[in-house]
């Protein structure tokens, strides 16, 4: 099993964030001098503290800036069963296709059996990879999500990586056929579900999660106390923001947890990325900033490198944009306590274990 730095436990507050803030463990190789726990260069927590700079980071301004300094991975992925979510637009399919094309054993869950279809022949004919099929759910309704990680375990036996790419933003308060409200079930709730269901799976290889968080997180502090978006007037950038919070909250626990198994969990943001999600649900940014906007393939890269790449291996629960780990607090009083985080995990272990 890989040898990481123990991570610190019962961690204070962190809604002023610092060079002693710990965002994840980090191995150090010999002779590495690193300020911050995070992993993150002095030049990047600058840039993330000074706000437009690192906001000019999310761009592909930023993407190419970045690229200059990166190594191709070596290796392929042939033979790792990887499991990827949202798969048919945007994000989610630009980093399917260089899945394919490191040879990935690839399934896709969708919602819609269709753009399946057709994704999964575009993938096979463009990179030549047989391996790739998929699966339907809708990951807003626990019964699917229930129903695609019982198929997954059956069919797969073992996972290699599992990347939690869905997610969606709502500009109306709606709630599933299951009650739940809809950006919570979808990005937080629903997350949460399928990598519990499929943790086991992942452990007998050793494996990888990775989960796709988004920049704006950065603007908000997990609600705890109101994680369905009940008690103010509903906001879907604000709800869409919080549930990514979340997000990097599970990751920094499923890698505590699972570290013992050998198993690397990261999460990543993609930076402003030009796809039809964001066109529809905040066309006044879209339009605003349409010109910095990253390529769905310049957004997907972090993923792949993360589910390939080996110094991502050697370390566990941080936070990517662009091949690098960055600090997760940005604004004070963004951050979470250990309690919070804690309640976080126990609110949504008590709503799937009322599910039938």
């Amino acid at each position: 099993m890989r040898q990481r730095r123990q991570t610190r436990k019962n961690q204070a507050d962190r809604s002023h964030s610092g060079p002693v803030h710990d965002a994840g463990n980090t191995k150090k190789s010999a002779g590495e001098k690193k300020c911050f726990q995070s992993g993150t260069s002095w030049l990047d927590y600058l840039a993330d503290h000074a706000i437009v700079p690192g906001m000019l980071m999310f761009s592909r301004f930023g993407y190419d800036l970045s690229r200059r300094f990166w190594k191709v991975p070596a290796g392929t992925l042939y033979g790792r069963k990887v499991v990827l979510t949202g798969g048919t637009s945007g994000i989610g399919k630009a980093a399917a296709f260089k899945l394919a094309e490191k040879k990935a054993f690839l399934t896709i869950i969708a919602r819609n059996e269709k753009k399946a279809q057709q994704v999964q022949q575009q993938i096979r004919e463009k990179t030549g990879n047989p391996h790739v099929d998929f699966m339907l759910a809708d990951l807003s309704l626990m019964q699917d999500i229930k129903q695609v990680a019982k198929q997954l375990q059956d069919s797969k036996k073992s996972i290699d990586i599992l990347i939690n790419n869905a997610g969606a933003l709502f500009n109306e308060r709606k709630e599933t056929s299951e009650g739940f409200e809809q950006t919570f079930a979808t990005d937080l709730l629903g997350v949460f579900y399928l990598t519990e269901l499929l943790k086991k799976s992942i452990v007998r290889s050793s494996g990888r999660i990775v989960n796709v968080s988004s920049g704006g997180m950065y603007t908000q502090k997990i609600a705890v106390h109101d994680l369905e978006n009940r008690q103010e007037p509903y906001n879907g950038a604000k709800a869409y923001a919080r549930a990514k919070r979340g997000i990097v909250i599970l990751t920094r626990i499923w890698a505590d947890q699972l570290e013992k198994d050998g198993i690397t969990v990261h999460a990543m943001h993609p930076g402003w990325v030009d796809t039809p999600g964001i066109e529809r649900s905040l066309p006044e940014f879209h339009s605003l900033v349409s010109n910095l906007l990253r390529t769905p393939e310049q957004g997907a890269d972090t993923i792949v490198w993360l589910a390939l790449s080996e110094t991502a291996a050697r370390s566990t629960g941080q936070f990517w944009l662009d091949r690098r780990p960055h600090e997760t607090v940005v604004f004070p009083g963004t951050g979470e306590s250990e309690e919070e985080r804690q309640a976080l995990w126990q609110k949504l272990h008590g709503l799937i274990s009322q599910l039938p």
